[in-house]
């Protein structure tokens, strides 16, 4: 018997590839497929199962196009209704795989489906728990996502997740490994710890959740601080639960090649949004009028997501050469299938046809510092209201990148002003925006905070409530 872990850093996700005398089973694959057939094939191991933990909501799991190319079951816990044919198994049902066997433990709270799978070797120990959404590494599954369609508050959600871990979950063996579906950075909770793997045991002692004295206490402390989960979540849950077009037909539309002359006809026919991948400072040199950048290099799909939230939002990249089929494939986990070409030569082809083209103004860290006149100058932060809170600029505004398409509208383009986030990525993001929407009398800060940190400006962790902005 083998369990791999196969996570992908920039959506914080942890799908699993388990074998045992010549089968597999996948759970909560990612949307592109054929890396997992490829390894089973190398493996000489069949695909038997692919296992769902829940209707994800972050990201478009590769279930559907799996289970047609492999002839692999789908499963999924009870109160599952997928469009499509699956099977929806009874709390503590057993499936199994190889000489191994793996069990289904309904955990209803992060959604009403929400299951975990215990794994119990051919020696019949209970080795693994892959638990989904429901226990992460230091937190656990937020429990307000699927408040509306289940008819519940997120209170009564938190409660259902307090019975599904203290009377289902922690009663398993200390030695039981989690492998969660997510890790830090991931919008589906709030306190993940860095690490992707740990044992029951030491999460017993360590993750706040599971050491709350009852019941209530444990609903305030999991619902306490949540931040509004993106606006493409619910349609990538949708996307789950009916089905989707095939990844490849995505794919191939998405490498259809535009001549610059194609790609402005396109843009006006269609409304297109000309999404730029390239990073921050290339961008900044120069891009086509009104495309939005978010960088590839980056946590390029939950931006997309957080900001464009249409998945159905024509769009024609441009990219670095060779970048593209990348670019498609991390819009396509989030569920931005509608990609319908690219710009052929990049950029700089755009440039040698003579085009019209933008740039931001994109100043040195020394530049903003000689500049810079606190309780004049107007400096707008665009980190997380966290990391905002720790230091910043004096008598800088508080600005979330999550929010600039509420923000944005209280700006004053006769009015100056620099931006700055971390390292330069979002802010970035935040310029192509703001210039897209005719705000152009601003200057980028090169590295951030990070950058300005460094220097003599002057800096506070003060807060003050009139200056903090957001929608």
């Amino acid at each position: 018997m083998k369990i791999e872990q196969i996570y992908t850093g920039c959506l914080a996700q942890g799908a699993y590839y388990i074998t045992s005398n010549g089968e597999a089973a996948i759970i909560d694959p990612l949307r592109e497929v054929q890396p997992y057939i490829d390894r089973a094939v190398r493996d000489g191991v069949k695909i038997k199962y692919v296992f769902e933990t829940h209707f994800h909501a972050d990201f478009v799991s590769g279930h559907v196009d799996l289970s047609r190319k492999t002839g692999a079951d789908i499963v999924y816990g009870p109160n599952a209704n997928p469009e499509f044919t699956a099977i929806v198994a009874k709390d503590n049902q057993e499936f199994k795989l190889g000489n191994a066997t793996i069990k289904v433990i309904h955990t209803p709270g992060h959604t009403m489906e929400s299951s975990c799978f215990l794994l119990v070797d051919e020696n019949g120990k209970e080795t693994a728990l892959f638990s989904g959404d429901t226990l992460f590494l230091g937190d656990v599954g937020r429990p307000d996502l699927v408040q509306k369609a289940a008819g519940m508050t997120q209170e009564q959600l938190a409660g259902l997740l307090y019975d599904s871990l203290y009377y289902k979950i922690l009663p398993l063996p200390d030695s039981v490994m989690v492998y969660p579906a997510h890790g830090a950075g991931s919008a589906c909770g709030k306190n993940m710890m860095k690490e992707t793997v740990d044992r029951l045991g030491n999460q017993k002692k360590i993750n706040y959740a599971l050491n709350q004295p009852g019941k209530a206490t444990f609903i305030k402390a999991v619902t306490d601080d949540l931040l509004p989960p993106p606006g493409y979540f619910g349609m990538n849950v949708a996307m789950n639960k009916k089905g989707y077009d095939s990844f490849d037909n995505v794919l191939r539309k998405g490498l259809n090649a535009l001549s610059p002359s194609e790609l402005e006809t396109t843009k006006q026919v269609i409304d297109a949004l000309v999404l730029d991948v390239r990073e921050a400072g290339e961008f900044a040199k120069g891009f086509i009028p009104q495309s939005i950048n978010i960088g590839l290099r980056g946590d390029f799909a939950p931006w997309v997501g957080a900001l464009v939230v249409d998945v159905k939002q024509p769009i024609i990249l441009v990219t670095k050469n060779g970048d593209e089929e990348e670019a498609v494939t991390r819009l396509s986990r989030v569920g931005f299938d509608n990609v319908i070409g690219y710009l052929k030569g990049g950029f700089e082809n755009w440039k040698a046809s003579g085009k019209e083209i933008d740039s931001v103004n994109r100043i040195s860290v020394e530049q903003f510092r000689d500049e810079l006149k606190i309780g004049v100058s107007t400096v707008i932060d665009v980190r997380k209201e966290s990391e905002y809170a720790a230091e910043h600029v004096k008598e800088s505004y508080s600005m979330p990148l999550a929010y600039v398409n509420s923000w944005f509208n209280n700006m004053d383009n006769a009015k100056p002003f620099y931006l700055h986030c971390a390292g330069g990525y979002r802010s970035m993001i935040a310029a192509s925006i703001l210039k897209s929407r005719g705000i152009h009398n601003f200057k980028e800060i090169a590295g951030g905070f990070g950058a300005i940190a460094k220097t003599d400006v002057p800096k506070t962790d003060y807060v003050c409530q009139t200056k903090m902005m957001k929608a």
